[in-house]
């Protein structure tokens, strides 16, 4: 392919009902320089601005952020360099189940801040963090540089690390003012582009430290799946596809139950099908708690039991959600930070 034409598959697919401006969060990788070429050139300089996020984290993170800066310089786009501060995780190994694709906005524009999460994840938190701020500073569109590569990696990363269907759905393309127009395409093929172009990037080395789980599974598991058959990846992309498609629909379903309500009648909730009631009850947990509450779903039948017992009774569900039952009505509410 192109890079002409993967312009045009980005313009189709990636950036297709998007309109600027467009904040483009910039690594100095070849997925992100790739994305930021094509934004300028399918939307105009004038109207795209990069955000580069320097963490002091490794030896070369001064010459990344030149690299971007000269990027920028080239393309005639703005660039904000962000230098993360404050304390950092002590712990490096290993990766945190994802809320939101990599990272989710608990409401538009909002991201919530890793609790006593790893390197990697604080890392994603302030970078999230600070294109959210930009974004809304400027009513623009933040647009991170993932691919369908990056895709794959997460679905199998999630379907080992969080139970549920919500872990094989993968990254959606767009979520609040956060946009992922590069889903469409590899990573082999924004390298190539890149080289067409005559753009270089810079290599992060972390990227193949296997500390981090994400690496293993790039590194491990990835390849004895594509050894079981050719066709692994895009199997998974279209299994993900399908079940965005499919949970469209279940999410339909939930919302005709609960009526725009944010609570359900005890006797409503038992009498329904087992993974409807589920649905339900992770919906009203999520509402509440403005993030992934996946856990929720398992604890139905102890809120049925509790409603039995009659009276009021409270029962922590996960995360930051209680669920509280009293004459007859569930609902959910927000319990405060636990305390340490």
């Amino acid at each position: 392919m192109t890079a002409e034409e993967l312009r045009g598959l980005v313009r189709e697919q990636g950036l297709a009902g998007v309109s600027p401006p467009l904040l483009a969060m910039v690594s100095g990788g070849r997925d992100s320089t790739c994305l930021l070429d094509i934004a300028v050139a399918l939307l105009g300089p004038e109207r795209v601005s990069a955000l580069h996020v320097n963490y002091g984290l490794r030896p070369a993170a001064g010459e990344d952020e030149e690299h971007c800066r000269e990027l920028c310089r080239q393309l005639g786009v703005e660039l904000h360099v962000h230098t993360a501060g404050g304390e950092r995780p002590a712990q490096t190994g290993g990766e945190r189940p994802a809320r939101a694709g990599v990272g989710r906005p608990a409401k538009a524009g909002a991201w919530q801040p890793a609790q006593g999460g790893n390197l990697q994840a604080w890392a994603r938190d302030v970078r999230y963090r600070e294109a959210a701020r930009l974004a809304e500073e400027r009513d623009a569109l933040f647009a991170t540089g993932h691919t369908a590569s990056d895709q794959v990696e997460t679905i199998v990363y999630r379907l080992a690390a969080s139970p549920g269907r919500r872990a094989l759905l993968g990254m959606p393309a767009r979520e609040g003012r956060l946009v992922r127009p590069l889903l469409c395409v590899t990573r082999e093929q924004t390298a190539a582009y890149c080289r067409e172009r005559g753009l270089g990037w810079r290599e992060d080395e972390s990227n193949s430290d296997e500390r981090f789980a994400r690496t293993r599974v790039r590194e491990g598991v990835l390849p004895a799946l594509r050894a079981v058959h050719s066709a692994a990846d895009s199997n998974l992309l279209r299994t993900a596809a399908l079940l965005r498609e499919e949970t469209e629909l279940l999410d339909g379903l939930v919302a005709t139950e609960l009526g725009g309500r944010r609570s359900i009648e005890t006797a409503h909730l038992r009498a329904l099908p087992s993974a409807l009631a589920r649905m339900v009850v992770i919906h009203l947990a999520e509402d509440v708690a403005g993030t992934y509450v996946p856990q929720a779903g398992s604890r139905v039948g102890e809120i049925l039991e509790l409603d039995e017992r009659g009276g009021r009774a409270e029962l922590h569900i996960g995360g930051s959600v209680g669920a509280v039952v009293e004459g007859g009505v569930l609902e959910m509410v927000k319990l405060p930070p636990r305390p340490g």
